[in-house]
């Protein structure tokens, strides 16, 4: 009888340090991270539906195969939760909000957090641009993979729609792949910022049609007509 070889071979973040495996991105899969973030998913979509009346409209084209960004106004902590909550569940470790590490990884806490039940992509917004965009399109290149990207930077201070920065930009002419417009409606009055905790209410999330962008455009039309049809969005509630 012959004999095969067998050969282990330990995943590439094996030995270090736990925060760092979990700053990492795309990270290692993990049984136990998996199931922890299913049913924080679960739960939350459970949540979402009970204290703010959540409601989705559109839920078909996050549906649709293939790797996609996904843009959104940024009114409030809760629009992630919500388009988190609105994936199929089958995609949920494949989806990725981009989450600016100086706030969302400051501690152990919050990288815990963002890294395990959200599955939240490290982002600097302050330095280092260009090499967190190119990790945003290392992780597109995953087959059916969705990434979470607020144009805008920040949270609204006055419920409107800032001016998108380059960066989503640049991210849709290097990858060609589609982006999908959506608007969360209520978040600001839910939870504005600088509030420390949320108060009931109504929440609303409406996803566009994807559109598509190639190098051929240049970044400052495809930022004017993304942002154009997320207020578009907006106006139809």
């Amino acid at each position: 009888m012959k004999i095969r070889h067998w050969h282990y071979e330990p995943v590439s973040d094996f030995g270090r340090p736990l925060t760092e495996r979990l700053r990492q991105c795309p990270r290692e899969p993990g049984m136990l991270v998996y199931a922890l973030r299913l049913v924080a998913n679960l739960l939350l979509r459970l949540s979402l539906r009970t204290v703010f009346r959540f409601r989705v409209h559109g839920r078909e084209r996050l549906a649709k195969p293939g790797s996609c960004i996904l843009v959104c106004n940024h009114t409030s902590h809760l629009d992630t939760l919500c388009l988190v909550a609105a994936i199929p569940v089958s995609r949920i470790h494949r989806t990725y909000p981009a989450a600016a590490s100086d706030y969302f990884f400051s501690d152990f806490a919050r990288t815990a957090f963002s890294s395990i039940l959200i599955n939240a992509l490290p982002f600097d917004r302050h330095h280092g641009g260009a090499e967190s965009l190119d990790r945003c399109a290392s992780v597109l290149g995953r087959p059916n993979t969705s990434l979470i990207v607020f144009p805008e930077g920040t949270r609204t201070t006055d419920g409107e729609v800032a001016r998108f920065r380059s960066g989503v930009a640049r991210l849709a002419q290097s990858t060609g792949l589609p982006v999908v417009p959506c608007h969360v409606t209520g978040g600001f009055e839910c939870w504005p910022k600088g509030r420390c905790l949320p108060r009931p209410g109504r929440l609303e999330l409406r996803v566009g049609e994807a559109m598509h962008f190639d190098e051929t455009t240049d970044v400052a039309t495809i930022c004017r007509e993304l942002r154009d049809a997320v207020i578009t969005l907006k106006e139809r509630q």
